[in-house]
């Protein structure tokens, strides 16, 4: 028969136990609440800041005098409308007509017009919004989240940044908090809530793919994935702390709808410009008056600037603050009051946020080494046509023999082509061949320096190209009507 021993069995089980808690305490486990947290960063939740936000941020419809139609013209409902005139700049082409219209708008008839949002800056009715959204309107009407309308006045619009302040008469109303834009990292959480499609109070959320994007436009925008469609315009861009980040402008679409890239313009700009619309209705911004392009790493490395920065003068304003400050075109700017230019859209942003008036220094690299000039900064304006350069002859050109080898043949500049190109010298090319023209160079440019080495005479042209390392990409600072640029003549292979 067999026997139980109990008190040998709980002595057993003791020891069972004590193994089991030891193997435990020396397992390597990741905490629940860390595993929370890592889940809580991944999905955030936006409900808190939906709350907190929300009440800020208006719709806006806009309304213009009706126009007699043309008899047969295609109609579009007002957000497609807005979409592509936004987007594409053009209505839709051919769009067909939704059906017979038997009351036709009479002119003086004010027709709905564009949808947009918008989000309240003050609590006394300063609303800030696209300057796409408003122009052209005839009235402005704002909705808030409680229902309430109001008419509003067009305090401002600057088309440049694409920003605009209206005015409605109202007090007491929720006003956003700005964020510092410096603080926002790629990859954080954004929210977005606006009217896509007349679509009130929507809110979409994504991440900052980059920031300092630069689309061409006199701003670098905010990249995200977040999703903005027509009648997102305007509205605002909100981190997770419930800070107003940036103003949600535009998309880069192929199919016309979001494709997960959209841009904002950044709050810290943006706040800038509307300052300014508040105060005076305007915005005024500096000039010194001069075409730039962007410097190439070839380019770069050829003329001893090291690493490819800076703006590239292609050409000088006739009495601008540049020229009066002794800017030459083929200089590169590579500081602004001792901010660096890594690239050259950074010099027309940094000059156009100083006050006309004030004085500044370009430091500028010129012929293999740098030199300060002082600049009194001008008032943006109109640029100025490019005025072509004559079609008059050199009298009695004296063609080059050393330019052959580099696949040029150049002859000097007449006095009256230097008083016209506002030139001191240079040699212009008579024909371009072999290497010369692979370069690019062609009939009728005025080549005034090959590397470092200025050009005034065909005679200095043949020194230079002589002493020129023809085993490296010689650099040839050209002028082609009125603008200049560097070209790399590459050796034969």
């Amino acid at each position: 028969m067999f026997r139980i021993d109990w008190k040998q069995a709980r002595a057993y089980g003791l020891v069972a136990l004590l193994a089991i808690v030891a193997t435990v305490a020396v397992m390597p486990a990741r905490p629940v609440a860390a595993q929370s947290a890592a889940q809580s960063r991944a999905l955030p939740d936006f409900t808190d800041l939906v709350e907190q936000v929300g009440p800020s941020v208006v719709n806006i419809r806009t309304l213009e005098r009706a126009r007699v139609a043309v008899p047969g013209a295609g109609q579009m409902d007002d957000e497609m409308q807005e979409f592509f005139r936004r987007f594409f700049g053009q209505p839709l082409p051919g769009a067909p007509r939704q059906g017979p219209r038997p009351n036709r708008p009479q002119p003086d008839d004010e027709q709905p017009r564009g949808v947009g949002s918008g989000f309240i800056l003050t609590s006394d009715g300063y609303v800030m919004t696209n300057a796409h959204v408003v122009d052209g309107a005839d009235e402005v009407l704002v909705t808030l989240t409680d229902k309430r309308e109001f008419k509003a006045r067009i305090v401002g619009a600057d088309k440049r940044t694409d920003v605009a302040v209206v005015k409605i008469e109202a007090t007491g109303l929720p006003a956003v908090k700005v964020g510092d834009v410096n603080r926002l990292k790629v990859g954080e959480w954004v929210m977005a809530i606006g009217s896509p499609f007349g679509l009130e109070n929507t809110v979409t959320a994504g991440i900052v793919s980059a920031k300092q994007r630069d689309t061409g436009d006199y701003l670098p925008f905010i990249q995200t994935d977040v999703a903005i469609n027509p009648g997102n315009s305007g509205g605002p861009l909100i981190n997770m702390r419930g800070e107003v980040v940036g103003i949600n402008s535009q998309i880069y679409s192929r199919s016309g709808g979001f494709m997960g890239i959209s841009f904002a313009i950044p709050m810290d700009e943006a706040t800038r410009v509307s300052d300014q619309l508040r105060s005076s209705g305007r915005v005024s911004r500096g000039r010194i008056g001069v075409q730039i392009d962007q410097v190439t790493k070839d380019v770069a490395e050829s003329i001893g600037l090291g690493k490819a920065q800076g703006a590239l003068v292609r050409s000088v304003e006739s009495g601008s603050p540049a020229e009066k400050a002794g800017v030459e075109a083929g200089d590169i700017i590579v500081k602004f009051d001792g901010k660096s230019i890594e690239r050259s859209t950074d010099l027309p942003r940094l000059v156009g946020n100083t006050r006309p008036g004030s004085r500044g220094t370009l430091t500028v690299f010129r012929r293999g080494a740098q030199r300060e000039l002082p600049v009194t900064i001008g008032e943006f304006e109109p640029d100025k046509p490019i005025v072509k350069t004559s079609d008059k002859q050199p009298d009695k050109p004296k063609l080059s023999a050393a330019g052959q080898s580099v696949g040029l043949s150049v002859s000097d500049l007449t006095d009256a082509e230097k008083k016209e190109l506002k030139l001191k010298g240079g040699v212009k090319v008579e024909a371009a061949a072999d290497s010369g023209a692979r370069a690019g160079i062609r009939e009728g440019d005025v080549i005034v320096a090959i590397g470092n080495t200025e050009v005034a005479s065909v005679k200095e042209f043949d020194s230079a190209v002589a002493k020129a390392d023809k085993s490296k990409p010689v650099p040839v600072l050209l002028h082609r009507g009125d603008l200049a640029t560097y070209v790399l003549i590459r050796p034969a292979r």
